[in-house]
This record gives structure tokens, sequence and C-alpha cells, in this order.
């Protein structure tokens, strides 16, 4: 920013807003943790809020779980809807997913098609010389 008298103005506005601010937003603060004026702190034993437990055995405790998962009960099928293909995006009714907005769905099929277009071959009659090219070859 230019050293003009307004933007000097400016920076000089915002900061007395920022310590004007910055009192009331720790006013509102102490008031949220419960901290008095005073400094005091009500902070409840740590073993009463939480329990505290090593990852190892949270990592245990899952495994026997999927494995007593497995082992008693079967998993039931559920019909999980629609089915998308990677490449077409496409799901096995053929239609596009629902969150996917209609300028999307035509750059796509616009992209798909030059893909295609490289890779197929093209139903034109050959030329002379690409039929004597050819010829030479095989």
């Amino acid at each position: 920013m230019a050293k003009s008298l307004r933007s000097k103005w400016k920076r000089k506005c915002r900061a007395v807003k920022r310590e004007r601010y910055g009192a009331k937003e720790l006013v509102r603060l102490k008031k949220t943790l419960g901290i008095d004026e005073n400094g005091d702190i009500e902070m409840p034993e740590i073993s009463e809020i939480a329990k505290v437990v090593a990852a190892k055995d949270i990592k245990e405790n899952s495994k026997t779980k999927e494995n007593h998962k497995s082992d008693s009960t079967e998993k039931m099928e559920v019909d999980s809807g629609r089915v998308y293909d990677k490449k077409t995006l496409k799901d096995q009714y053929g239609n596009y997913p629902i969150w996917m907005n209609r300028r999307k769905i035509m750059k796509h099929k616009k992209g798909r098609a030059k893909a295609d277009k490289g890779t197929t071959k093209t139903n034109k009659r050959l030329t002379r010389r690409q039929k004597k090219e050819l010829k030479q070859k095989n």
C-alpha cells in the first residue's frame, strides 16, 4: 500500500480498533473459560473429564472387536443403491450423480468424446496413398 495520507489515517484507525476489540475479546474469553477477575481458575480433575488410554490399547481393542464381530455375526447384505463407474461417472442405470450440475456433465461428455475419438478407428474410406502404405507394410 502506498504511503498516502489516507492510508496512514486508515492504518491508525485500524490500530485503535485492534486495541478496543482486543480488550473486549479478552473479557469474553475469560468469561467463557470461567476465569474470575482475581485470576482464580476452577479446573476440575482431568480424570473426571476424560479417561487417558494409550494408542496401542485402542488399536488392540478395535482389532479384537472386529474379529469378534466377524466370528459371531454374518454381515447383512445391504443394497448400497447406486454404483458409479469411475471412468464414465454414470451409475448402473446410465444416470449421472445428483450432485453433478448440467455444465459439468456437458463438459465431461465433451472430454470423453475427444478421448474416445482418438482411440477408435474411423469409418472413412482409405485413399490410394494409404492403401499403398498398408501394402508396403504387409
